[in-house]
C-alpha cells in the first residue's frame, strides 16, 4: 500500500508538472504585471480662465440624464447669466440602461468636447457610474493642444485624476444635476465654481472641528471620491500623494465600507507623506451603527502623528454647499483651534 501511494504521489506530481494532462500549462508570463502608478509632472498646466462669450459644453460621461427635473435647462440659464454660451453633447439625453447612452456614445461626446478648440470648458452633467468604462479609449492629444477646464465630482473623479497624472488642472465642483432643487444654500457652490472658472484666487475661513489636527501645509490639491480613488489603485491613474494636499469625500456607504476603503489607501501609502488632508462630507447608511467607529476615528488612526494638518467638515462633496476645488493648483491650509484658513 505504501508503495502504491508513493507511486500515485509521484505520478500526480509528474501530471501537474507536465501540464495537468490535456490542459495547457500556465506560465507566469501569461498574466500581465500590475501597472505602477504614474507620477504627476513637475509642473501642472492651468487651463486659461474663461471670459464672457466662451463656450461650455455639457456632456454626460456616466449616468443618464433625466429631462424631467429640468436641471439641464437650469444649468444653461446659469451659464448664460455668467455670460457664457452653453452647448450640449449630441448624445446628452441618450440612455442605455443606467448609462447616458452606450460607451461609444458617451466617449464620442467627451472626445468631441476635448478636441474642439472653441469649447473652453467641459461640464459633466452628473456622476453615477460609467467614466472608467471609457477612460482608456480617450485621446487626450487634442486637449493637450487646447487645455480647458473639466468640471465635475463623484464618478467624474476618474477623469479628474487622469488629467492630473498627465499634468493638467481640473475643477472638482457642482454639476447640473445638483440644480434639480434650487436653494439659496447652494450659493457657495456656484460662487466658488464661477470664480475658479474665471481665474480668481479663493481664500476663506471655516470653523474648526474639534477633531482637526492643527498645523500648516502647502501643496498641490488632489483627490476626490474615496470609492473612485480606491478603484484606481494599481492603474496609471493612481496618485502620488507625497507633498500634496489630499481631499476625500464619499456618500451613502456603510461605516465598515468606509473603513475598508481607507485601509486600502493607507496600505498604498496615501497618508504617509501628505502636506495636508481635507475631509469633506461622508454620509453613512443606517442599519450598521454597531461598527464602533465614526469617519473621524477611522481617518485619525491613519493620520495621527504624521505631522501634517487634517481638516474635518470641509464643505465639499455630496453636500449643498459643495465648494469648488481646483485639483492640480497649489493650496495653502492653516489649522488652529478656532478656525481653518484655506487659500487656492
Amino acid at each position: 500500500m505504501n508503495r502504491l501511494l508513493a507511486l500515485l504521489g509521484i505520478t500526480g506530481l509528474l501530471w501537474l508538472l507536465t501540464g495537468c494532462g490535456a490542459h495547457e500549462r500556465i506560465k507566469v508570463s501569461d498574466y500581465p504585471a500590475p501597472k505602477a502608478p504614474v507620477p504627476a509632472r513637475d509642473s501642472i498646466v492651468i487651463p486659461p480662465a474663461l471670459k464672457p462669450g466662451d463656450t461650455v459644453m455639457i456632456v454626460a460621461p456616466a449616468g443618464y440624464v433625466s429631462n424631467r427635473n429640468g436641471y439641464i435647462e437650469r444649468a444653461d440659464s446659469l451659464l448664460r447669466a455668467w455670460h457664457l454660451v452653453p452647448v450640449h453633447g449630441p448624445n446628452l439625453m441618450a440612455r442605455h440602461y443606467s448609462f447616458a447612452g452606450t460607451d461609444a456614445q458617451r466617449l464620442a461626446d467627451l472626445q468631441a468636447a476635448l478636441d474642439n478648440p472653441s469649447v473652453k470648458a467641459i461640464w459633466a452633467a452628473r456622476g453615477g457610474y460609467g467614466s472608467v468604462r471609457i477612460l482608456d479609449s480617450i485621446d487626450w492629444s487634442g486637449f493637450e493642444k487646447h487645455p480647458k477646464w473639466l468640471i465635475g465630482f463623484s464618478d467624474i473623479t476618474v477623469l479628474l485624476n487622469a488629467l492630473y497624472v498627465n499634468g493638467y488642472a481640473s475643477i472638482h465642483g457642482i454639476m447640473p444635476i445638483s440644480l434639480t432643487h434650487p436653494t439659496p444654500k447652494r450659493k457657495p457652490a456656484l460662487v466658488t465654481l464661477k470664480n475658479l472658472m474665471f481665474g480668481k484666487q479663493l481664500s476663506f475661513r471655516i470653523p474648526a472641528d474639534t477633531a482637526n489636527i492643527r498645523g500648516e501645509g502647502e501643496g498641490e490639491l488632489i483627490g476626490g471620491n474615496l470609492s473612485m480613488l480606491v478603484s484606481l489603485l494599481g492603474s496609471p491613474q493612481q496618485l502620488d500623494t507625497r507633498g500634496k494636499i489630499l481631499f476625500l469625500e464619499d456618500v451613502d456607504e456603510y461605516p465598515y465600507v468606509y473603513d475598508r476603503l481607507l485601509y486600502a489607501l493607507a496600505r498604498a501609502g496615501y497618508f504617509d507623506h501628505l502636506a495636508g488632508l481635507l475631509v469633506g462630507d461622508f454620509s453613512a447608511k443606517h442599519g450598521n451603527e454597531a461598527f464602533g467607529e465614526n469617519i473621524r476615528q477611522m481617518i485619525l488612526k491613519h493620520t495621527r502623528g504624521k505631522g501634517y494638518p487634517v481638516v474635518f467638515g470641509f464643505p465639499a462633496g455630496h453636500v449643498v454647499k459643495n465648494y469648488a476645488l481646483p485639483f492640480g493648483k497649489r493650496a495653502h491650509i492653516k489649522v488652529t483651534h478656532r478656525r481653518v484658513t484655506i487659500t487656492y
